[in-house]
This record gives C-alpha cells, structure tokens and sequence, in this order.
C-alpha cells in the first residue's frame, strides 16, 4: 500500500500500517501532506497538517471516524490485532466523548463480550454511524453506551456503504414517482403486456449472464419467480426452493448449501486444477452467514433502509458469500428484485428488468464483482483438493460479513435508473409501434395473430428483410409489393428496436 509522496498515512491507513493489519485496503485513504495544500493521488486523499490526527490508536480512530466514518472490517481487525485496553483508558479518560463511546459499543457489540467499564455518563446520544457519511437506518437506543445503533446489520453480516457523490445524486431522485408516472400515462393492455414481456426478458438475461440458454419452460418457470419475488419474508426456505427451482433437475448438482469449498474462475488446461477469480465463503462458515444476511434484510427492512441500498447489500453479499454449488448468480439477481418488491419500489405488476441492464453493461457488472472478489483473494489462502476444488486454509468469514459495498450500490441504482427511464419506457414504446405496424400492415393484407408475430420474427432476424426461405415457404402468398411494404413499414417502425445483446462468458459463474 504505497503512500503518497511527501505525506504519511492518517486514520484507517495508519491504522493498516501500524498493526500489519491483513484487509482490503479502503477505496479511499487519508493521509496528511507537508503542504497547505489538498490534493487527491489515486484513491488517497491528502490533507494539510493542520488536519494530522495524535499518533495514538485512539487519535486515529478518532480521526477515522470523523472523516472517513465506520470501516467495520479494519475495526474488526483491529480489535484482534490490539488489546482492548485502549478503549477501556480512552473512555474512562473521555467519558463522554461520542466517538470513545461509538468505538467501545462495536467492540462489544462485534465480540459479544463486555469490557472492564461501568454505564457511560449522562450525554447526548451518539449515533454509530454518521447518517451524512454513510447509508444507516433509524436504529435503536443504548444506554450503555448512550448510543443509537443504526447499523443496518447485526455482527453476522453487517456491508456498509458510504453516501457517495454518485449515490447521493442518483437516490435524492424521486425515481418512484418517475415509474408510477410512466405508467399512470400508458393505456393499462399495454403496461401488462409490457410488464409480462419485461419478465420474461430478465428471466431469460439472467440465465443468459451465467452462460446459459434453458428451454423456455425454465425461462417462463423462474420469470414466475421473479414476479412473485417479495411476496413472502426472505427465509434459508425459500433461498432453497428458489435454487430448486432455477436449477432444475438435479442430476450432476448438489442441491442446498455448500458442503465443500467453491470458486469462481477457470481452470488449467493440461491438468484442470483452479484458477480461481473469487474463491466462496467457507462452507463451515455459509450458514451463520446467511442467517446475517436474512437478519440484516428484516433489520433494514423494519427500519426502511432505503431500496435501493439494501438491495445491493443483500443481493452482492449473497453472491459473493457463493453459499451454493450453483444458482448463485441468479438467484442474486432475484434478491435484487425481492427487495424492490417488499419495499414498494415497483409500481404494482412491473419488474424492472434488472438483469436485463446487467446483460447490457456486462463488462462494468464484471468489474463491479471483482472490485469485492480481487483484493480479498489476495488474503485467501488455499489448496487445490484431490477432486480439484478449492481447500480455504485460513479464518475468511470476516471477509463477507464486514465490507464496503459502496461500488455495487452505485452500478445498481445506475441500472435501476436504466430501467426506469430507458428500459420500461423502451419497451412500451415498442408495443405501441407494434400495434401500429399491425394496424397499417392489416390495412392491405389480413393474417392470424401467430401468423403475424411469425412474420415479425423473420424481419427481426433478418435485419428487416424476409429471407429467401420466408419468402418461398411461409409467405409465399405475399405479392412482392405486399413484401415490400411490409419491410418498409417494419423498417421505419420498428428495426432500431433490434439490437439483441448477447455475452460470451459469466461474469461470476454458478
């Protein structure tokens, strides 16, 4: 971890160098320069002297608190890496000091343990977390600590994600209202038919990511899931069905949670052994985490955290803690929709078609995916096991329970706001040419319904042209004046609506 030049590290980073301490470093560093002068290198931030904190593990993290807000897995490890005398001198020395207090309450409350200290003092109550800093719910008083706990998780699984310049322009949008809106001026046949087509194009872009082009019956079956996503309160139950479900018959896969190692990535050629790109959550650790992630969805949910936040946090936390030996991905993508839907972010009956947009900018969704995946597999360490799999040899569940989901917020309310003013109004304003194409095509030559949307099928397929084969076989009754009008009509109407997008490769597997 490079320091910039002519400054040394403040807060978390001195904290990192300090206590050799083994975690992915923040996406933001603070260090103090020589100059009177702010300036940015890279992801550190340095500031003037006047800002250099005490070199004392309680100055830094005082520092690290008031300008870099919570990083729970540097605290963590640090609580490992130091005795938690500090805290215990700190508070007593400062009783009434919010951020003494704010750091004594995640020691006990990440360890479950309680330190050498009396009940704090009468003083205004602290919040764990700074709401201008970081996404946090409303929480709860303790007295103890004269605290508010409004972490959105509990110490099983716990992400957090900061109020980024991105996600604070994109959020203080009213982008419920701009959905309802959308719909409230759209002819209702036409949002139910927009609304099922959008279904089963996320359902189909999902499997599609992985890979994969399932029989339609999978497509529709799981396009079914995802309409009914938010229904019933997340449980390991429905996690479970939902696997069944999108997988399938189960001939060559192990159905339920992991009992064996699991990775992300390709293998050697010559001798198949893994070359992992991310390595999975320990099995011995899955359920424990799960169970995090389910509390933390009932938690934020109680609390209303907003939408958009929990979904990325449960939805990337689930794929990244990989708890499955496949369907990971997909169901991933599902959480983001149960929680949409259990928040009534959706207007009633439309899905936005999350994986859709995914599918769209797969290459950004990769990079948002090994943003979390790189730097942890750097302190993963590993063997390769007789049948080939992955063998974790060191503690790494504090790699999934506690981490900075700040990029996979942006790059989903990035896609929500596709969907909403790009992708729904898209789609309807397809349907609405489709119906005018029919009518000015019915005009001069009439057909069945499936006869129709056959034939619109060719056109797309062939650029807006009939083939020769379409020609000579299932519309061969057609003039050729009646041909050409119809590739003329479908061409001004409809061909910039034909850009199938397609991907090569998953860009996180199962």
């Amino acid at each position: 971890m490079p320091f910039p030049a002519e400054a040394i590290p403040a807060g978390y980073a001195a904290l990192i160098a300090a206590f050799d301490l083994h975690v992915p470093a923040p996406d933001e560093m603070l260090a103090i320069g020589s100059k009177h002068t702010l300036r940015r290198e890279g992801r550190w931030r340095v500031l003037t002297p006047r800002y250099r904190p005490t070199d004392t593990i309680a100055g830094q993290l005082e520092f690290a608190l008031r300008h870099e807000g919570v990083d729970l897995a540097v605290l963590n490890a640090l609580f490992q890496a130091a005795s938690p005398a500090f805290i215990e001198e700190w508070v007593r020395e400062q009783p009434t000091s919010g951020y003494a207090r704010r750091v004594w309450f995640l020691y006990e409350w990440m360890h479950g343990v309680r330190l050498d200290l009396p009940g704090a003092p009468p003083a205004p109550y602290a919040s764990v977390l700074n709401e201008d800093q970081q996404f946090a719910v409303k929480g709860e008083t303790v007295t103890r600590y004269r605290v508010r706990n409004n972490l959105p998780g509990t110490p099983d699984f716990c992400p957090l994600i900061r109020r980024s310049e991105v996600l604070t322009a994109l959020l203080d949008q009213d982008l419920v209202g701009e959905a309802g809106s959308t719909i409230q001026r759209t002819a209702p046949d036409l949002v139910t038919r927009a609304a099922a087509f959008l279904l089963l194009e996320d359902s189909k872009a999902s499997y599609v990511i992985e890979g994969e082009r399932p029989p339609q019956d999978r497509i529709q079956r799981w396009g079914q899931a995802i309409g009914e996503a938010g229904r019933q309160p997340l449980s390991v139950d429905e996690l479970l069905h939902l696997q069944r479900l999108v997988i399938g018959p189960a001939r060559f896969t192990r159905l339920g949670w992991r009992t064996e190692g699991g990775f992300v990535g390709p293998r050697d050629r010559e001798t198949n052994a893994p070359l992992p790109d991310h390595i999975s959550a320990r099995p011995d650790d899955v359920a424990g985490l799960i169970n995090g992630l389910i509390a933390y969805t009932e938690r934020s949910e109680h609390h209303n955290l907003n939408a958009v936040i929990a979904a990325a946090a449960i939805a990337f936390g689930f794929v990244f803690i990989h708890p499955l030996e496949d369907g990971n991905g997909r169901i991933h993508r599902w959480l983001v929709h149960h929680v949409l839907a259990r928040r009534g972010f959706n207007p009633p009956g439309v899905v936005f078609p999350v994986s859709a947009v995914f599918l769209e900018h797969i290459q950004r969704y990769r990079e948002v995916l090994e943003h979390y995946s790189l730097p942890r597999l750097a302190l993963t360490h590993w063997e390769t096991t007789p049948s080939l799999n992955v063998r974790v040899l060191n503690p790494t569940r504090d790699l999934y329970r506690f981490f900075d989901a700040t990029k996979q917020a942006e790059f989903l309310a990035e896609s929500v706001v596709e969907a909403i003013r790009s992708t729904l109004p898209r789609e309807i304003d397809y349907l609405r040419r489709y119906d005018q194409a029919r009518r000015q095509i019915e005009a001069f030559v009439e057909m069945p319904d499936a006869t129709f949307d056959l034939m619109m099928g060719f056109l797309r397929q062939n650029s807006g042209h009939f083939s020769q084969r379409a020609r000579t076989k299932e519309f061969a009754q057609l003039s050729d004046e009646e041909a050409a009008s119809i590739e003329m009509t479908y061409q001004d109407l409809l061909m910039e609506f034909d850009n199938p997008v397609t991907v090569s490769k998953s860009p996180k597997g199962n």
